[in-house]
C-alpha cells in the first residue's frame, strides 16, 4: 500500500535567475496579454533584447517600443523563421490553438517556452517577483494559482523593508573583509547572522519597538477614562443620575448601537466613512446636529481604538508608514480643534468643499486604478505634510481623516489592506488628541449617544479588521473609490444648498 506522503503533490520545478540580457527573447502577441508580459520583462531585465511579432499592437506596447531602443516590433502573424537567433520564447495569444502550434514548433527548434494561461505547454513559468534592489524573491504556486502568487507578492512588498538592500551591502562588505577559504568565510558569516534567527528578541528588534506603541495607546485610553471619570466627579453628575440613566434607556438607544456598529464596520473595512455613516443614522433617528457632532469625536475614540488594535493584530499595519504619519496627524488635529474652537464652525465650512473637490478626483481615480492591468505604484512623498493636512481638517472641517490620507495613499498604488489598518491605527491617536483639545476647550455631554456608539463600535471594529484581510484587492479599491465619491458629492451638494 502506497502511503499518502508518498503520493503528495509537490512542486519539482528547479528556481533559477537567468541573466536575461544577454540573451534574445521572442514575444508572439501585442494585445493585453503580450503587454503584461513585456511589462514584466522589462521590470526585471530591463535591457533585455525583445523582439514582439504580432498582426496587431497594443497602443501602451507601441509606448514601450517607443521608450525602449531593446524591443523590436514586427506586425505580422508569426512563422518559424522568427525563431531564427532567439532563446527564449514567450507566447502571449488568446488562441489555444494558435499557441499549441507555436509551442510545438519553438521546442521541436530546441527553444525554451512559456505559453501564457496555459501550464502543460511551459517549460518555464514566469514567477511573480518581490524586488527590493539587489534581494529578489520569485514565488512559484507550480502554475496553479497565479493569484495567490500576486497576493504573496503584495504581502512582501509591504512587510520586507527597503533597507534590505542597505544590509546587503553590508554583509558583502564584510564578506570581502574576511579571511580564509570559502568553508571559513561561510562559518565566519554564520557566526555573525546566527543572532538573526535568535528565537528571543534582541534589542532594536521589530518585537522590542513594539511595546512602546502599546504602551503608548494603553495610557492615552486610561488617560481618556480618568478624563471623563473626572468629569463625572467634578460635574452636576451623580450617581442617582447614572442609575437613571441605566435604568431609563429607551429604544432607541439600541439604535445608536446599530449606528456605532455599522460606522465602524464602513470605517474599519475601508478606512474612511465612520462620521458620514453615524451622522447620517442619528440624523435619521432625530439627534440634533450639536449632539451629533461632540459625540462621534468621542466615541470615535473608543472605536477607533479597538479597531486600529484589531488591524495591527491582524497584520494590517505597516509600522514604517505609521511613525510616518503618527506625529504629523496629532499636531494637526489639536491645531484644527484648538482653531476651530476658537473662531467657530461657520469657517469649517469653507474648507470643506475645497477637501471634497480633492477628494471627489481621488475617488474617481482609486476606481480607475481597481480596472487598471497594471497598477503603477508610485513613492509616497511627504507623507508627514499629509497626515498632517488630514488631521487638521478632521478637526477644523469635521471629518476628513480618512477620505484624504487613505484615498490618497490608494491612489499612489499602495496596497488598500495595509493603507486601511495603517491609516486606522494612528486614527486612534488623532481622534484622542483631537477629543483631548475639544473637551478641554467645551467640555462633554450626551452620554446617552456616546455610549451607544461606542458599543456599537467596539463590537464591529475586530470583525472590520478581519474583513479587509480578506476581500479581494480589487473589491477593496472599487468600495474605498466609491465611498470617496459619496464622501465628496454630499459635501459638495451641502454646500451648494442642495442637500
Amino acid at each position: 500500500m502506497i502511503s499518502a506522503v508518498a503520493t503528495k503533490e509537490q512542486n519539482n520545478l528547479f528556481p533559477v535567475f537567468l541573466k536575461l540580457e544577454q540573451m534574445r527573447v521572442l514575444v508572439v502577441g501585442g494585445g493585453n496579454i503580450g503587454l503584461e508580459k513585456l511589462t514584466a520583462l522589462l521590470q526585471n531585465s530591463p535591457k533585455t533584447t525583445i523582439k514582439v511579432v504580432a498582426i496587431q499592437f497594443h497602443e501602451s506596447v507601441l509606448q514601450l517600443a517607443s521608450e525602449h531602443g531593446n524591443i523590436t516590433l514586427e506586425a505580422k502573424a508569426f512563422t518559424p523563421s522568427d525563431l531564427d537567433g532567439i532563446d527564449i520564447v514567450i507566447v502571449a495569444v488568446n488562441d489555444r490553438e494558435v499557441s499549441r502550434a507555436i509551442s510545438l514548433e519553438a521546442k521541436h527548434q530546441g527553444k525554451l517556452v512559456n505559453v501564457a494561461d496555459t501550464p502543460d505547454l511551459c517549460d518555464f513559468y514566469l514567477s511573480s517577483v518581490v524586488r527590493k534592489g539587489n534581494l529578489k524573491i520569485a514565488i512559484s504556486t507550480n502554475g496553479k494559482s497565479p493569484t495567490m502568487a500576486k497576493r504573496l507578492k503584495e504581502t512582501f512588498n509591504e512587510t520586507l523593508p527597503e533597507e534590505l538592500d542597505e544590509v546587503l551591502d553590508n554583509l558583502q562588505s564584510i564578506r570581502n573583509q574576511l579571511a580564509g577559504d570559502f568553508s571559513a568565510k561561510v562559518t565566519q558569516l554564520n557566526d555573525i547572522t546566527k543572532v538573526l534567527a535568535v528565537k528571543e528578541p534582541v534589542r532594536n528588534s521589530p518585537k522590542r519597538k513594539e511595546k512602546p506603541w502599546k504602551l503608548i495607546a494603553s495610557g492615552a485610553a486610561l488617560a481618556f477614562f480618568f478624563m471623563i471619570l473626572g468629569r463625572f466627579v467634578f460635574s452636576a453628575i451623580t450617581f442617582s443620575e447614572v442609575s437613571t440613566f441605566v435604568g431609563n434607556i429607551e429604544p432607541i438607544f439600541y439604535w445608536m448601537i446599530f449606528a456605532g456598529f455599522l460606522a465602524q464596520m464602513v470605517d474599519g473595512a475601508l478606512g474612511m466613512g465612520y462620521g458620514v455613516t453615524s451622522t447620517t443614522v442619528l440624523l435619521s433617528l432625530g439627534v440634533n446636529l450639536p449632539a451629533i457632532s461632540g459625540s462621534i469625536h468621542t466615541a470615535e475614540i473608543f472605536s477607533s481604538g479597538i479597531s486600529g488594535f484589531s488591524h495591527y493584530k491582524f497584520g494590517n499595519v505597516n509600522r514604517k508608514l505609521f511613525k510616518v504619519l503618527l506625529v504629523p496627524g496629532i499636531l494637526g488635529a489639536v491645531a484644527g480643534a484648538w482653531l476651530l474652537s476658537e473662531i467657530g464652525e461657520e469657517y469649517a465650512n469653507y474648507v470643506r468643499p475645497i477637501l471634497a473637490a480633492y477628494t471627489l478626483v481621488l475617488g474617481a481615480r482609486i476606481i480607475y486604478t481597481a480596472f487598471k492591468k497594471n497598477k503603477e505604484r508610485k513613492k509616497i512623498k511627504m507623507a508627514g505634510v499629509l497626515a498632517g493636512a488630514g488631521g487638521f481638517l478632521d478637526s477644523f472641517g469635521g471629518g476628513g481623516w480618512g477620505p484624504l490620507v487613505t484615498s490618497t495613499l490608494i491612489a499612489k498604488g499602495r496596497t488598500p489592506r495595509f493603507v486601511i489598518g495603517t491609516v486606522s491605527i494612528t486614527e486612534f491617536f488623532v481622534t484622542f488628541a483631537s477629543a483631548l483639545t475639544f473637551f478641554a476647550m467645551l467640555g462633554l455631554s450626551h452620554l446617552q449617544v456616546i455610549v451607544g456608539l461606542v458599543i456599537g463600535g467596539m463590537l464591529a471594529a475586530p470583525i472590520a479588521a478581519r474583513l479587509v484581510g480578506k476581500l479581494p484587492m480589487k473589491t477593496m479599491f472599487i468600495a474605498v473609490g466609491t465611498l470617496v465619491i459619496i464622501w465628496s458629492l454630499r459635501i459638495l451638494l451641502k454646500a451648494a444648498g442642495l442637500f
